[in-house]
């Protein structure tokens, strides 16, 4: 059993036991969150997709850490004007362990 869930403006193929990473969440870490906007769950052969989301479906996900990404660098450079800058960024991100697909 599978299903596709929407955490932030980002989609995710989750199974029970998978672990992911997604934007920060505001939960604290231990502690269970319920993702409810679920796309689409396919149970054995059978497929249900929602429009746009399923109401009676949810993901049940522990928090197991707040972690940030991999740094960035964003360079820019204009010839012969003297003119660049260069930024680095670290997303936050949470780490989720999928505990369980629940169908309603």
């Amino acid at each position: 059993m599978y299903a596709i869930i929407e955490v932030g403006a980002k989609q995710y193929n989750v199974k029970k036991g998978d672990i992911i990473e997604v934007e920060k969440q505001g939960a604290q870490e231990g502690k269970d969150i319920k993702l409810d906007k679920v796309l689409l769950v396919s149970k054995d052969k059978k497929v249900e997709i929602g429009q746009p989301y399923l109401k009676e479906v949810n993901v049940q996900a522990e928090v197991l850490a707040q972690v940030k990404g991999p740094k960035l660098i964003s360079f820019k450079y204009r010839r012969r004007k003297s003119s660049h800058w260069k930024k680095g960024h670290r997303q936050k991100l949470t780490r989720l362990k999928i505990k369980d697909i629940i169908l309603s």
